[in-house]
């Protein structure tokens, strides 16, 4: 709760400094009339609209577990994202429709050295306030956080390019390149949004992480345990900045319901250490079998009916499929 509380400040600055460049941003356009600040200009619209958004969605994903959700309101990071998607997509094709129109009706630009001066600082502040909140993001699996950093990076990236295309034009008075570079970028800036739009909508049809199913996996080989003999069938389903861990364990089959009960207490101990309270478990268990003795590294069973043989290392091969290692 304390990280998601962290989050939500967090993009509160975010829309606060979103909403300064935006005012810097058009001060630029009037003041040159460039299409490709103009261009830098409109995605700001779309940085505070989809912060704003990002910002409601992180504070109704911040709402504990009820009887109507009892997974949580995370899911609501993906609408978010999706939002961001659509809108960073949109503004993309406005620079496009707008800079083709002024290849064939051109305007006049004017004062570009203060343009390009506000612009670079702008995307400077972009740059720095993207790169910390992706990170933040990434630290706590908030989709919502790492689609606004990426958002804010790459408006920083076509920022660089826009004031190297605009010293172009300050230096030469070729002023039909400035709808060329809104053109390139707005291509740029549609390209983001239907990245962001496709990893929204993976999340909402739970698609496989891998990349946190491998961290789930790395943490139980790190600290399995004797009685821990095989894991299979694991899944992580994510709410937001939180998931939900499902998985099978094989344990000797003679352990009491409490002992068995006490090896899933403490994989779901584990995980939260190493999650930061983000996850919780499923656990099924199994009992063991013959044919796993060869793979079971149990020095006190009394059971065994062959000798241990090697030790088999968890990764997402093996223990994803619903079935056991041997």
């Amino acid at each position: 709760m304390e990280l998601q509380k962290q989050n939500i400040k967090l993009q509160y600055i975010v829309v606060s400094v979103g909403v300064a460049l935006l005012i810097a941003k058009f001060l630029a356009y009037f003041l040159t009339n460039s299409n490709a600040i103009l261009t830098d200009a409109l995605e700001s619209i779309v940085n505070v609209v989809a912060g704003s958004f990002a910002l409601y969605s992180l504070t109704v994903a911040a709402r504990p577990k009820d009887s109507s959700h009892p997974y949580g309101h995370g899911k609501i990071e993906y609408i978010s994202a999706s939002v961001e998607g659509v809108l960073i997509f949109v503004t993309g094709t406005s620079m496009i429709i707008k800079a083709t129109y002024n290849l064939f009706y051109p305007s006049e630009i004017e004062q570009l050295d203060i343009g390009i001066l506000l612009t670079a600082l702008a995307g400077g502040v972009n740059y720095l306030l993207g790169a910390v909140i992706e990170k933040r993001g990434e630290k706590t699996h908030s989709l919502t956080l790492i689609a606004d950093g990426k958002h804010l990076k790459s408006d920083a990236y076509s920022t660089v390019g826009m004031i190297i295309g605009l010293g172009i034009i300050y230096f030469t008075g070729y002023n039909w390149l400035d709808n060329v570079i809104a053109i390139s970028f707005g291509l740029l800036i549609c390209y983001t949004g239907v990245r962001i739009l496709q990893k929204s909508i993976a999340g909402i049809m739970d698609e496989a992480d891998y990349e946190i199913i491998a961290q789930v996996i790395k943490v139980l080989n790190e600290n399995r345990k004797e009685n821990w003999i095989d894991f299979h069938h694991v899944r992580v389903i994510k709410f937001g900045s939180q998931f939900h861990v499902d998985c099978h364990i094989t344990l000797p089959y003679y352990l009491t319901v409490k002992e068995a009960h006490d090896e899933m207490e403490i994989i779901e101990q584990i995980m939260k250490e190493n999650f930061e309270n983000q996850v919780e478990t499923a656990v099924h268990t199994d009992p063991c079998k013959p044919d796993l003795c060869p793979i079971c590294s149990k020095k006190d069973c009394v059971v065994r009916q062959e000798p241990f043989s090697k030790k088999i290392e968890w990764n997402l091969h093996n223990t994803m499929p619903d079935k056991r290692l041997v």
